[in-house]
């Protein structure tokens, strides 16, 4: 693997864990200067976010001008653009069949993890900016372009998106829904080997997460209503067997 990946692999680590150190001061900052401290997880999510995409687009400049690269071979526009749209379905069919293989295995509905994300969207709709656009190009250039960009030059496709997609189902620290995260992940470099084209799967994500976000919030309520009589009958059908 390149020098640089290797930077914007420990870029990506040190943006995820800075908040340990930086949210607490950001927070006793607010406290002193009166300012909502609620505001500081959305805000110190939006900068270190923003600041991380920033130095990797830079680390990678000289790869986006590079012929020899994957992307330098990719295919015509017009497939890049049919895959980019068929990427968003290929990504919600990968969701529900792992998420109903999921039930069936008993992992409880729900996404502690999207609990979250909505909760800090209400707080700051601002933060909307991360978790559907910088956090998919962030997660898609480290994920997909580097490390199973990395993997594919030494291994086949399988094996390479399974350790990838296992990794950046891991990095979202819901191992109960492992399963789901490596699905979207397979789905994602599948995109990225048939079109060679790091964009495309950066287009599909960045669409699904807007996409889950809106509905999430307009449909709040009644999906919650459908997640309780869902689990209700999950519960019935459980008494009998």
């Amino acid at each position: 693997m390149k020098k640089e990946y290797w930077i914007i692999i420990i870029v990506y680590i040190v943006m995820q864990l800075s908040s340990l150190v930086g949210l607490p001061l950001l927070i006793v900052s607010f406290e002193s200067l009166g300012i909502n401290q609620s505001l500081a997880v959305p805000i110190w999510l939006i900068a270190s976010f923003s600041i991380a995409l920033l130095i990797i687009l830079y680390l990678l400049r000289k790869e986006m001008s590079n012929k020899r690269s994957l992307d330098a071979h990719g295919s015509p526009l017009g497939n890049s653009v049919l895959w980019a749209f068929l990427g968003i379905f290929l990504a919600y069919f990968a969701q529900i069949a792992a998420a109903m293989i999921e039930t069936m295995l008993g992992v409880e509905m729900g996404s502690e993890n999207t609990e979250n994300i909505l909760h800090i969207i209400d707080t700051l709709p601002l933060a909307v900016l991360v978790t559907s656009i910088i956090g998919p190009i962030l997660e898609e250039i480290v994920f997909r372009k580097i490390i199973f960009g990395s993997l594919y030059k030494r291994f086949n496709f399988f094996i390479s998106a399974l350790i990838s997609s296992v990794v950046f189902a891991l990095a979202h620290m819901e191992p109960s829904h492992i399963l789901l995260y490596s699905a979207m992940g397979f789905t994602f470099a599948f995109l990225y080997v048939k079109t060679k084209r790091i964009l495309v799967p950066i287009f599909a994500h960045v669409s699904m997460n807007t996409l889950v976000v809106l509905v999430q919030l307009v449909y709040k309520d009644d999906l919650e209503k459908l997640q309780r009589e869902a689990e209700a009958i999950q519960n019935f059908i459980g008494g009998f067997l």
